[in-house]
């Protein structure tokens, strides 16, 4: 059995170094391969990654966005099982065999590391608001409490993402890929992870309207379902 660490990278030359040696430290249970898509990136950011050794770099010459990112990374994948990690500082990759366990104990198919399980910091509090509007409308929806939609840290068996067409280009790959999910009937289980958030001016990309898309992406997905039963 074999982890695939997805990472999917846009101008991140202040940690991008950093988060492959964290990632490179941790003692996973199974074996694993960290999978680099520098998305575009005009700074430093690919001459770094020419001079990490056992990492899988796939290059793209124009932004494209982070769903677009994750799909070319779950298209080049080797393993089992997989799991997202951003190119940022924000979440602790030392937390994933924890968040291995349930799947590698097939359990479950899914697991979420969710920010909201832990008391941690708010970096703004209308992405706050904003997951607790999505948390809220994906229970009124799909009939399950999912409490961090937008989390990072999503791990799923290979065999089931691959599944899933995924649409999204952006951002909005996270409420997609739930909605998909809960569509299928698939059990997500979610375990608590630490979170250190950074500010727009530290590089944090995500913003406001990417909230809004997310809300209009579970409903359209929840509506899709209903008109093809």
């Amino acid at each position: 059995m074999k982890l695939s660490i997805i990472i999917p990278v846009y101008n991140e030359e202040n940690t991008i170094g950093e988060i492959i040696k964290r990632v490179k430290e941790v003692k996973f249970p199974i074996k694993r391969e960290i999978i680099i898509i520098n998305d575009g990136s005009n700074d430093n950011t690919s001459n770094i990654l020419k001079k990490i050794r056992g990492i899988n770099v796939i290059e793209y010459n124009n932004n494209m966005g982070k769903g677009f990112a994750i799909k070319q990374g779950i298209n080049n994948i080797r393993g089992d099982i997989i799991v997202i990690q951003d190119a940022d500082l924000e979440y602790d990759p030392n937390e994933i065999p924890s968040l291995l366990e349930p799947i590698i104990k097939n359990e479950t198919n899914i697991v979420y590391g969710s920010r909201m399980l832990r008391k941690n910091k708010i970096s703004y509090f209308h992405f706050y608001l904003g997951s607790k509007i999505l948390t809220f409308l994906t229970k009124l929806l799909y009939g399950v409490l999912i409490t961090d939609v937008e989390t990072c840290y999503k791990l799923f068996k290979a065999d089931i993402i691959k599944k899933i067409d995924i649409k999204a280009m952006g951002f909005d790959f996270e409420s997609e890929v739930t909605a998909k999910l809960l569509n299928m009937k698939e059990k997500i289980i979610e375990l608590p992870i630490s979170y250190t958030p950074r500010r727009i001016n530290d590089g944090k990309k995500i913003r406001l309207k990417d909230g809004v898309i997310a809300l209009g992406v579970l409903i359209k997905y929840r509506i899709d379902y209903y008109n093809k039963k």
